[in-house]
């Protein structure tokens, strides 16, 4: 009795394994395993080609695969030296192209060249490899109440149909950046240490509009447009409640053709002025006006250029050893043209000289940014110079504190005898932002 119900487990599990093995799944034996099993040496790359110098995570790249002969494992003779007249380059940005297949074809070089010197390290041949495992699923047949085992068959890929649109190609790239920041206090009347109510509103304006380098790399054309308005209560002016603390135009323009690299020939445009009329406290005496005074200089030498890969980090330079400077003023009447270095009863000054213009804008991360800009002319008989910075820190979207600087020297300015022949000015500001940009 034992001996009959011993026979029939042992053949039960016969049929179980042969059923298993045959009927229902192929087993799978990788190519790598059948290489060991034909007692072919396995392919072994060296493990520094896949290892990334920073962190020594394993990269996927074609290194790593076993040598396969597939008939183009010839002497490459001319590999390095490819004859590229006449070749398809991209109008824009083909970069990233030109490091992938010099990437790719260095990993076929090293594989081609791996093959010839040591054919006994290629465990497969491109016509004997073996067909890739069936994939198997169940269904149930509630009809039936069986289980059907059916071979996964992938769907033929589907081919998008492929537009025939001409790609856009901007040729000018656009930003804007515009802020509305205030400040306000309120004060009651019987507070213990006195003081006023005060409001104050800074709109601040910028404006780039600049030619693509990547579609006109021979030349270079940016131009700023910035303007600056700052309104403030006047609790001690006795003639006006609001005044200009701040009232700044200013327009910059630069054009270029490439020289050698990062160096163009260039041509540089610079105007300033204010649109509001500005009086001195409690008097009727106007200090500024719209053209009193106006500045325009224009510069001829070289700018040089530089722009980050990660396009946070821009610099430019303009030096002009060939520069011209006029200063005019509209109203010499109401208005001391000599506050600007102008000739009493005169409305223009030029002069010729040298020149010097930078400009810098570093973006540290998504809430911290960098502007500054600074200028100077010199005629060999005094010197004129401006330094601006503004750094914004974003608390939002739409949400920013900004911090403005302007540090200026003009010796033709009368002097000062606290700050000499320096002047400047400082803000601090939080509100409202609004930027855009084409790319």
């Amino acid at each position: 009795m034992k001996k009959r119900v011993f026979t029939s487990i042992f053949t039960i599990c016969i049929t179980l394994l042969a059923f298993q093995g045959g009927a229902i799944t192929k087993r799978y034996v990788p190519p790598r395993k059948q290489a060991l099993t034909m007692n072919v040496t396995p392919s072994v790359l060296s493990d520094w080609a896949t290892l990334t110098p920073d962190s020594g995570s394993v990269e996927a790249t074609m290194l790593q695969m076993p040598l396969i002969f597939d008939g183009d494992n010839a002497p490459c003779t001319g590999c390095a030296k490819k004859d590229t007249a006449g070749a398809l380059t991209l109008n824009a940005g083909d970069q990233w192209l030109t490091d992938a297949m010099q990437e790719t074809e260095r990993s076929r070089q090293i594989r081609r060249e791996a093959t010839i010197a040591h054919p006994e390290n290629v465990p497969f041949n491109k016509d004997l490899l073996p067909e890739p495992p069936k994939q198997y699923a169940i269904d149930a047949d509630p009809s039936t109440g069986k289980f059907k085992i059916q071979e996964v068959v992938p769907p033929p890929p589907v081919e998008i149909p492929i537009k025939d649109e001409p790609v856009k190609i901007h040729n000018w790239l656009h930003s804007f950046d515009g802020s509305l920041h205030f400040t306000q206090a309120y004060i009651s009347k019987n507070w213990y240490q006195g003081g006023y109510n005060n409001l104050s509103v800074l709109a601040d304006i910028k404006w780039d509009f600049n030619l693509n380098t990547n579609v006109h790399p021979n030349m270079t054309f940016t131009n700023t447009l910035h303007y600056r308005l700052g309104l403030v209560t006047a609790h001690n002016d006795q003639y006006r409640k609001v005044t200009f603390n701040e009232d700044n135009f200013q327009f910059n323009s630069t054009i270029g053709f490439k020289a050698v690299k990062k160096w163009y020939y260039s041509a540089s445009a610079q105007f300033k002025t204010q649109f509001f009329t500005n009086y001195k406290e409690n008097t009727m005496e106007m200090k500024a006006a719209f053209l009193a005074p106006a500045e325009l200089n224009l510069g001829l030498g070289m700018t040089f250029t530089h722009e980050n890969k990660e396009k946070d980090q821009k610099f430019s330079l303009a030096i002009n050893p060939l520069s011209y400077n006029m200063k005019y003023s509209r109203n010499i009447t109401d208005i001391s043209p000599t506050d600007f270095g102008i000739e009493e009863g005169h409305h223009f000054k030029h002069d010729f000289g040298s020149g010097i213009t930078g400009n810098l804008k570093w973006k540290f991360n998504a809430y911290i940014t960098w502007s500054a800009q600074f200028d100077v002319f010199t005629n060999y008989k005094y010197l004129q110079a401006n330094w601006m910075n503004t750094f914004d820190f974003y608390v939002t979207r739409h949400l920013s504190t900004q911090i403005y600087t302007h540090l200026r020297f003009d010796r033709n300015h009368p002097r000062d005898e606290k700050w000499h022949y320096f002047q400047f000015r400082e803000s601090l500001s939080f509100g409202l932002t609004y930027r855009f940009a084409t790319i």
